[in-house]
């Protein structure tokens, strides 16, 4: 496994393409100079050692030595060694919104981004539990099982979208069900289900499906993004809003938190309700409810010892500036004498 221990390295890459740019631009100023200096024929004549193709090489040779020398300041290191590490805590399932409504933008930047930041501070506030990601709208299917990968579990978060579901709706019940898949109900572990939506158009009875996975010791989070006041749900082609979704009638579709439906489903399982427009109350909640539930403690099997790699690249760097300096922009003198474009040896 591979550990990236400098990231913000990377961003020296960036100095490559420049450098291509102003080369490209000294090429052709070169070109241009040398044709009002004399004809192509007329140089070849003046500097008949000169090659064409090693100075392009030795720039080339460059610019890969160059990118070693930035992945060796990353610093790149190679997980070597297993480990079983005893960890304490509980299994926690975040079961996302992602139906079309979460684009409304009665919270900024919308609900579904505001449910990605919540979701990243309550995960940034963890120590050794294990997270799970469920996506649902008019379906439920799994995103990430559980685990205690938590810069997966960002991953994952980030990419979801309002897209990743054809069919639309609140199917909060089908989540619920999906997410008592997730545990295992023979480990004495404390499970937790956190869902977080606005709570509107929910589809199917929702109360009895939470009361039936707290039978099997899951207690459900429900939090609520979005306002009473609502939002219209923005129609977006290449992320730009085109439209806004309109009923039958024509009348512009306002969205609205239904903060009701969730207290419901938080109070069939014993949970609690949280509103999710101040992330800091919600981290705060978040926090205390946790501590108050039993852990357990469970093995957990990781990379223990990481070795740097950086010298492997670094010493690519510096063979290639080795070559670099050795290698000459005249022409080779054993290539030249192979002929291999057939050149007179007797032309004057």
């Amino acid at each position: 496994m591979f550990v990236l221990e400098e990231e913000k390295y990377f961003w020296l890459l960036l100095i490559i393409p420049v450098l291509m740019v102003f080369y490209a631009l000294l090429f052709y100023w070169k070109k241009r100079k040398q044709k009002q200096f004399a004809s192509p024929e007329m140089l070849k004549k003046l500097s008949p050692d000169k090659s064409w193709f090693k100075p392009g090489l030795k720039f080339t040779i460059m610019l890969l030595a160059l990118a070693s020398m930035c992945i060796a300041l990353v610093n790149p290191k190679l997980g070597t060694e297993m480990e079983t590490i005893t960890r304490e805590g509980i299994d926690i399932v975040f079961a996302i919104d992602v139906s079309k409504s979460m684009e409304a933008e009665d919270v900024a930047p919308n609900r579904l981004e505001k449910t990605k930041q919540l979701v990243t501070q309550i995960i940034n506030n963890l120590a050794s539990d294990r997270i799970g990601i469920i996506a649902y709208a008019g379906s439920a299917f799994p995103q990430l099982p559980i685990t205690t990968d938590y810069g997966s579990a960002k991953m994952f978060l980030q990419a979801m979208n309002t897209d990743m579901v054809s069919s639309q709706g609140t199917a909060i019940n089908e989540a619920i069900e999906m997410a008592q898949t997730y545990f295992n109900p023979a480990d004495p572990t404390s499970k937790v289900l956190v869902i977080i939506s606005d709570g509107e158009d929910h589809i199917g009875n929702v109360d009895e499906v939470a009361r039936e996975a707290a039978e099997q010791g899951i207690r459900i989070i429900t939090i609520g993004v979005g306002t009473a006041k609502g939002g219209p749900i923005p129609m977006k082609r290449g992320g730009i809003v085109q439209s806004y979704k309109k009923d039958q009638n024509g009348e512009t579709v306002i969205t609205r938190l239904n903060e009701e439906t969730l207290s419901d489903i938080a109070a069939a399982s014993k949970g609690e309700y949280i509103n999710g427009n101040v992330t800091a109350e919600v981290t705060e909640k978040m926090t205390e409810f946790l501590q108050d539930l039993d852990k357990t403690q469970f093995d957990d099997r990781q990379f223990a010892e990481y070795q740097s790699q950086f010298q492997w690249f670094l010493g690519l760097a510096i063979i290639l500036l080795l070559v670099d300096v050795f290698l000459l922009e005249r022409k080779t003198a054993w290539i030249k004498r192979l002929n291999l474009f057939n050149e007179s040896r007797n032309k004057k």
